[in-house]
């Protein structure tokens, strides 16, 4: 089903949804290619973009920043600057419905917040970022509420537009609509990219639904008591229908009857044709595997990612920073070589765009590209990432390549990736990625033994220790160091015997007293 070729004309989107009882997942797959690939967990309580009434626990002015009480088991982080709401559009991301910093933060006093917001005072914010790692969540005063067409935004007076509607004449058209439908006067909108081309009757049916979620959000903030939660995101499934239902949307597959009731009823709010494009999937064969979502995904979401050339790149992930690494791997070509790595290192850009939005991963990404001579080949490639990068939801930016041919970004992450959610660290190797070699803990053993025989031996009679050990470094023993063992026999009038235990970990081993049975030395090493 899935292939790398050439897009033309308008793409044909296909929305895979496979819900669960304890697990959703959508694929978003766009000319055969998967292109987005998102997870919820249902039990899970859904944090960002959800509205908390907190209370501030503490005041940092060290960090220029505050925590909030909102509910969670750890508190939320707030910077100074973000506990006042902000009356200006051009802190608002409109697409996505959450806040951009401003470009000059003012450094904000703690007698000045304190007056406002002192300890034990209730807050209103909403989460920007969810708890990943160690780390609280991150939340803001600047609230915004996104519909299907237009972004709420309480306590403003704005009248915006999505950036990404660039046509002059729809725009004055939308603007127009703006100016003429009614909006409450405590809250400002912005139209949203699926506004373009949207009657005034759409916008009408959109901000009456979000005025009476605002609504809802106010009786909350008078009647309820901190910490609580004012408002919840809806579901994936929701969200999906919300943000992705576009012209270009071919169909909506679901596999959950219940789900599947539940969509059209929210694809009927936007017409009649949006519903008649949600299908119900009925076969027996599991509907990602069905639709070759899930080997696609078991390809896409490796270390080790190939590319149409013959090339590949290696992605690694620590807690704040994706390393990228780029090779030519396989590549076949006659072409000269300063053309074979400019086409590896294209490929390799666009993969990587696209990796970042199905992986979901955020922070510090570094691009090792093979090296180019050539700067405008540079000049080409960095041309065709940011380009690639344009259609990622997440706030991206991205440097020039380095002299040292490495490209830095950074990718907003508001959400731990779809790596962290997935796996937890190998109890085995504790998240290292591997373990001891045999001839590594040979040597370790070996020193051990001979520390246990200077202090014990006794030269009228003869020590005798027992080793139990992994059979795989046993049998490194027998084979390449059993002289060695003979020789430290010898040396100190020692016996040894050993035995294999499976169940120890490969870099454990005992050494006992054979004849009293105490234990001389355990390694526990992890």
């Amino acid at each position: 089903m899935f292939g790398l070729g050439r897009r033309r004309g308008k793409p044909k989107i296909e929305i895979i949804i496979n819900a669960e009882s304890l697990e959703t997942r959508v694929a978003v797959v766009e000319d055969a290619r998967l292109e987005e690939y998102h997870v919820e967990h249902p039990t899970e309580e859904r944090i960002v973009g959800s509205i908390y009434k907190g209370i501030v626990q503490n005041l940092e002015d060290g960090l220029q920043a505050a925590f909030v009480d909102i509910g969670l088991r750890k508190n939320a982080f707030i910077h100074y600057w973000d506990m006042i709401p902000d009356d200006a559009a051009s802190l608002l991301d409109a697409e996505e419905g959450r806040r951009r910093r401003p470009r000059r933060r003012r450094r904000v006093s703690k007698e000045e917040i304190a007056k406002r917001f002192p300890s034990g005072s209730e807050i209103v914010v909403q989460v920007t970022k969810g708890p990943i790692g160690t780390k609280g969540p991150r939340v803001t005063a600047n609230i915004s509420v996104p519909g299907r067409y237009l972004v709420m935004v309480p306590w403003s007076r704005m009248r915006g537009i999505s950036r990404k509607i660039e046509e002059d004449k729809e725009r004055r058209r939308i603007k127009k609509i703006l100016s003429r439908i009614p909006i409450p006067h405590e809250v400002g909108i912005i139209a949203r990219t699926a506004g373009s081309g949207a009657r005034k009757t759409s916008f009408v049916r959109d901000i009456r639904a979000l005025a009476a979620t605002w609504e809802q959000i106010r009786e909350g903030m008078e009647q309820k008591k901190g910490p609580c939660c004012l408002y919840e995101e809806p579901c994936l499934v929701e969200r999906i229908v919300r943000d992705f239902l576009t012209e270009e949307v071919k169909h909506i597959v679901i596999d959950a009857e219940d789900q599947y009731e539940h969509v059209r009823k929210i694809a009927a709010t936007v017409s009649r044709r949006a519903a008649s494009r949600i299908e119900h999937y009925q076969r027996d064969a599991p509907i990602f595997e069905h639709y070759q979502v899930d080997s696609e995904l078991a390809k896409a979401l490796g270390r080790k990612v190939t590319l149409p050339s013959g090339g590949y790149v290696i992605f690694d992930e620590t807690e704040a920073l994706i390393a990228v690494d780029v090779n030519t791997g396989k590549h076949k070509s006659s072409g000269a070589q300063d053309d074979v790595i400019l086409e590896v290192n294209t490929e390799a850009v666009k993969e990587v765009a696209r990796q970042l939005r199905l992986r979901n991963v955020g922070g510090l990404v570094v691009i090792d590209l093979i090296d180019m001579r050539l700067k405008k080949h540079q000049n080409n490639v960095y041309r065709i990432f940011r380009d690639a990068l344009r259609r990622d939801r997440a706030r991206t930016n991205v440097l020039p390549i380095s002299k040292l041919g490495l490209v830095e970004m950074t990718r907003q992450r508001v959400v731990e990736s779809v790596h962290s959610s997935m796996f937890v660290n190998c109890p085995y190797c504790a998240g290292r990625g591997v373990v001891k070699s045999h001839l590594t803990m040979s040597i370790e053993l070996q020193r051990r033994l001979a520390e246990i025989m200077r202090r014990r031996s006794d030269k009228k009679r003869q020590l005798q220790l027992r080793v139990t050990l992994h059979p795989t470094v046993l049998k490194r023993l027998k084979k390449e160091d059993e002289k060695i063992l003979i020789d430290l026999e010898s040396r100190y009038n020692t016996r040894l015997s050993f035995r294999a235990e499976p169940r120890l970990h490969i870099e454990e081993f005992l050494i006992n007293d054979a004849e009293t049975d105490e234990t001389l030395f355990a390694s526990h090493e992890r």
